[in-house]
């Protein structure tokens, strides 16, 4: 019976620590890069067409390698606050700001900010000066911490490629906005197919499911798993985008 109730403690010491650990705010430093800001340029090397049709706006940032892993990271959102104690001059005390992380931030091997193991955001300039004055071009020290995603409607799955190529490119997942692994069903396929990530947010499988419903299982990065049947009707076509009737 002891070893039963040690058991269920460190399980639940864990659980704890994983929790708290993933509200803690930590330490980095942000960028912006530039005024201009077009939804269709801002997707990056998550691969989003488009970071409105995405569901995520304007506030978006790349992030640098330690916190990208690879696009593991797209689509997660962050809550980042200017560290007023550290550059009282350029931040807006107490201010903060959420983005959603779709591109990545390249390091150049020279010391740069986005080289390892540098924990980095380089923001739109909308979000940038949610938390910073004008007039700073320069870098800003912040804490940061990640934060569930809050999304209107449900997730969305653009269909790419040909008939033996699918590209599925899946956005606007709420909760921890992240895709760790990803499942597609055809009406007449026996089993769930394991699809892989080809880059960023956008999936691959090598099955033809021309004129089937597709139905899709999905493990998000915090190991929830939605499963989302018939989300897109056998008439479908390639280019077009489809969303679950809920998260």
């Amino acid at each position: 019976m002891a070893t039963v109730l040690v058991n269920w403690f460190s399980v639940l010491l864990s659980f704890l620590v994983l929790i708290n650990g993933a509200n803690c705010w930590q330490n980095g430093h942000a960028t912006y890069y530039g005024e201009y800001e077009n939804p269709t340029s801002l997707g990056g090397a998550c691969g989003y067409d488009n970071t409105m049709h995405a569901g995520f706006g304007i506030n978006t940032a790349a992030l640098s390698g330690a916190l990208f892993k690879g696009g593991e990271a797209c689509g997660a959102c962050y809550q980042l606050r200017c560290n007023a104690r550290t550059d009282p001059q350029w931040c807006l005390k107490r201010a903060t700001v959420v983005v959603t992380a779709t591109n990545f931030c390249p390091p150049n091997n020279q010391g740069g900010w986005c080289d390892q193991p540098r924990q980095h955001f380089d923001m739109s300039s909308s979000a940038f000066f949610r938390i910073a004055r004008r007039g700073n071009e320069g870098i800003i020290p912040i804490v940061y911490r990640r934060v569930p995603c809050k999304r209107k409607g449900g997730v969305r799955f653009t269909l790419k490629g040909h008939s033996t190529f699918n590209m599925i490119m899946i956005t606007n997942v709420a909760g921890s906005g992240s895709v760790k692994a990803a499942w597609i069903k055809g009406t007449r396929t026996r089993s769930w197919i394991q699809m892989h990530r080809n880059w960023g947010a956008n999936w691959q499988s090598s099955v033809n499911l021309t004129k089937q419903k597709l139905s899709f299982k999905l493990t998000l990065s915090d190991g929830k798993t939605l499963v989302l049947f018939d989300v897109v009707p056998s008439s479908w076509n390639f280019g077009q985008t489809f969303a679950s009737r809920r998260q």
